[in-house]
């Protein structure tokens, strides 16, 4: 059976400028200088016995520290190439990526080396427009902006505009 996923798409209107997306990106040696598809909607698996968005809601404050409130709009889960089904919902919010703390894991790094290590799962966060989102966003998740977009009726338009880089900026953890 394949492994399942659950996630949240947070996403912020503010009048005069495009519709954003918050994206986190994987914490750990393996993601540290990806970038482009590298960035995730916060996810995590869960048991046949959780709820999915109950397991999407506890996995979004373990990655972000941010509780999310409803409403949340259903999104179409997405197969990854993986085969791990991933099931997601929209919900508009705000948060602050200085404000980011994520839970941590450990492995052996370097590998081979026997020493345990501790990471952030996630080790940044930040607002996207849907053009940007598309770049930084997992292949296998680009499925997820586009139904949003869908959904909220964004035009074609709108999900090509891009905010001019000196106006946003990338928060680390670590």
């Amino acid at each position: 059976m394949a492994a399942k996923s659950a996630g949240l798409l947070m996403y912020r209107r503010a009048q005069d400028r495009p519709i954003e997306v918050f994206l986190v990106h994987p914490g750990g040696p393996f993601w540290a200088k990806k970038d482009l598809a590298a960035w995730s909607v916060p996810k995590g698996e869960y048991k046949d016995d959780e709820d999915p968005l109950d397991a999407a809601r506890r996995e979004f404050e373990e990655e972000t520290g941010m509780e999310a409130e409803e409403p949340f709009l259903p999104l179409s889960a997405v197969k990854q190439p993986s085969g791990k089904i991933i099931s997601a919902w929209a919900f508009s919010g705000d948060f602050d990526p200085a404000r980011l703390r994520s839970n941590t894991f450990e492995m052996e790094w370097p590998k081979g080396s026997g020493r345990i290590k501790e990471f952030p799962e996630v080790d940044r966060a930040d607002w996207f427009t849907i053009a940007e989102a598309r770049k930084k966003i997992l292949a296998g998740q680009v499925p997820f902006l586009d139904e949003l977009c869908q959904k909220l009726g964004i035009s074609t338009e709108e999900m090509s505009a891009s905010v001019p880089p000196k106006t946003r900026g990338q928060q680390a953890l670590f």
